[in-house]
């Protein structure tokens, strides 16, 4: 993964004369700052990924920059909106195939995961950390799913029945990785697909959690990868929650997805889908963070 940040002032200068619509003071949340970001973030990354030749390059004529922006736009508007993909084609005027294709192809290339992981990288040394965290939580969420959805299960606990979201954070709350599980899936199978590929990243440290993640062969499964589980008690025995450390990132994570709509309930058909609207958050939080930042440098 290259180290140089992608949102340098080459990469995030508008390419017209519009000027980046800031928040004012007393404005809680902009969502046209939040678009705007988001695609200036993902054209540089597909420069980035173009020269690099990474994933399937289509042959023919060259795609239509300004039309890629419209296509960017909208697929932040159905994560953040949670509108239907075909409506979403219809009152653009882009047809559903262009829209859904494009997304699709963007995702099975590794776009959203690739950019995501990068940001949060990119926010950790704006942050004055080094690239690779010390320290990761995991944690995991139950959402409910719909029929069509591509499996589903019952979270007896919270009687959820439909997915369950498991994420890997560091400790400023950007997502480095998750797995998408039915919801009666035990938390420690669910996270142990990411513990490679965590691995791979060059992650060798400490992995907290709450008391779902107790047990010897979960923690020798960790060790195996250089990678020490550390538990921690998840609240009161009332009932309330109780912040640890750093633990409780992860449920400031789980807060800031469940701002985008598309996130609490689970329509698609295909678990990368779902995984790819998941980074696409992650995404429009981390770059809107970092612009502000070196705006303010």
């Amino acid at each position: 993964m290259p180290s140089a940040g992608i949102l340098d002032l080459v990469d995030v200068r508008p390419p017209s004369i519009r000027r980046i619509p800031h928040p004012s003071p007393g404005d809680g949340w902009n969502v046209l700052a939040d678009i705007e970001v988001f695609i200036f973030a993902v054209e540089a990354e597909l420069a980035a990924m173009d020269r690099e030749r990474v994933g399937v390059h289509r042959r023919g004529c060259k795609p239509d920059l300004s039309l890629r922006r419209r296509v960017i736009g909208l697929i932040w508007m159905l994560s953040f909106g949670g509108m239907q993909w075909r409506i979403a084609g219809l009152l653009s005027g882009i047809p559903f195939t262009t829209l859904h294709t494009s997304f699709a192809r963007w995702s099975r290339r590794g776009l959203w995961r690739r950019l995501g992981q990068r940001l949060a990288f990119d926010w950790r040394l704006a942050c004055g950390d080094e690239v690779l965290p010390s320290a990761v939580v995991a944690d995991s969420r139950s959402l409910r799913s719909a029929p069509t959805a591509w499996t589903r299960g019952i979270d007896g606990g919270k009687l959820v029945k439909g997915i369950k979201l498991c994420v890997v954070c560091g400790k400023h709350g950007s997502l480095l990785d998750l797995e998408l599980h039915p919801a009666n899936t035990d938390d420690r199978a669910g996270i142990l697909p990411t513990l490679p590929r965590l691995a791979a990243l060059g992650f060798q440290g400490d992995l907290l959690g709450d008391s779902g993640y107790k047990g010897a062969p979960f923690a020798e499964a960790a060790l195996a990868h250089d990678i020490h589980v550390s538990v921690s008690p998840g609240g009161t025995r009332d009932g309330r929650f109780l912040p640890n450390g750093i633990r409780w990132v992860v449920e400031r994570l789980f807060a800031w997805f469940s701002r985008y709509r598309r996130l609490n309930i689970v329509y698609d058909r295909a678990p990368d889908l779902f995984a790819a609207h998941v980074w696409i958050a992650m995404i429009s939080i981390i770059s809107r963070r970092l612009v502000a930042h070196t705006q303010a440098q």
